[in-house]
């Protein structure tokens, strides 16, 4: 006797309509409750419709295509995303919709664009793009979306593309967060360091405005020694915490909104201070989660990567098979904070 929707909801407890949006990606759900609905449909052995039509044609067949581009393809951050992205893919592939998926090495232009031509010649119908910004991939995605190939931008947005939809954290305002964070830790006043990753990625280059903006507007008596750009890489942020410590050995506070964080660790062991500098980094990784219990820095701003990944599919996928566009323009998540306590 075939499972019924009605029965995955008895299981759940939810309502019918919940599980009808959970398991056609029809509106917004909490990705727990899409998690445990989608669970009990595959445990009862539930058969969509789209799975129905499949079947009867003989075989998998893919109406749809959407193709995905990230950068850093080695950031421990992005775990979290490609978990997103690999559960969402697995989920559209059974309802007709194939997932190409293309990972940048770094923050590379060049790189990107190439990506985004191999996609498109393998007939992708659209795109979620974690966008590298300069003006040549912003043309290349205003004429995306011109042409009728619908574009989500997730974890790092580009302005004046005719995006549908950016997917990821309100950097900005994290970034006015983490000065709160740092405002209260040096009790107002003290020498701060801040650290991005490159200053082509959007992200790390809106966390520090808001930062900054925050910081001169609430504390006016922090001074920012400077702006130092890692690439992500653990042996740059290493670098610019030695040298920083070195000409201001009263540092009181840094901000690591890139990816290497470890070299944050490093540069303390180097230099075994007997009191370090208050430390703010980005993304709950199981590194920084060691470096929170180590105690090698305070407080941690998660963005939710997971959420990021399977959303601007999600967003997609609709808009692919309902002509259905996004309910906004930005679909932030959540800023969360976390100490070594409550991890």
């Amino acid at each position: 006797m075939a499972v019924t929707i009605e029965q995955i909801a008895a299981r759940a407890g939810v309502s019918r309509g919940t599980v009808d949006r959970a398991l056609n990606h029809r509106g917004r759900i909490r990705p727990e409750v899409a998690e445990k609905i989608e669970q009990i449909a595959e445990e009862l052995g539930y058969v969509s419709r789209q799975q129905k039509r499949l079947a009867a044609g003989g075989g998998r067949e893919y109406q749809k295509s959407i193709g995905v581009i990230t950068q850093l393809s080695g950031a421990s951050f992005m775990l979290e995303v490609n978990r997103g992205i690999r559960e969402e893919s697995r989920k559209l592939e059974k309802q007709g919709i194939r997932v190409l998926l293309r990972e940048g090495a770094g923050v590379d232009a060049a790189e990107q664009l190439r990506l985004i031509e191999e996609l498109l010649q393998q007939g992708i119908d659209a795109l979620a793009i974690m966008p590298v910004d300069c003006d040549e991939v912003r043309e290349r995605l205003r004429q995306l979306s011109a042409g009728q190939v619908p574009v989500v931008t997730f974890n790092s947005d580009i302005v004046g593309t005719g995006r549908a939809c950016f997917v990821g954290l309100d950097n900005e305002k994290s970034g006015r967060a983490a000065a709160g964070l740092m405002g209260l830790m040096l009790r107002g006043q003290g020498k701060v360091l801040g650290i991005t990753g490159s200053f082509s990625n959007s992200a790390g280059s809106r966390r520090i405005d808001g930062f900054v903006q925050e910081m001169k507007t609430a504390f006016p008596r922090m001074e920012l020694i400077g702006i130092q750009s890692s690439f992500d890489r653990t042996e740059q942020v290493e670098s610019c915490i030695l040298q920083a410590m070195g000409a201001y050995p009263d540092l009181a506070g840094i901000l690591v909104v890139s990816g290497g964080q470890a070299g944050v660790k490093q540069a303390f062991e180097k230099l075994q201070p007997k009191r370090r500098p208050f430390v703010i980094l980005y993304d709950l990784t199981p590194k920084n989660a060691r470096l929170l219990q180590e105690e090698f820095a305070d407080f941690l701003i998660d963005q939710d990567g997971y959420t990021q990944g399977y959303r601007a599919l999600s967003l997609l996928a609709d808009k692919l098979r309902w002509n259905k566009d996004p309910d906004a323009e930005y679909m932030y998540t959540d800023i969360a904070i976390k100490t070594k306590y409550n991890l």
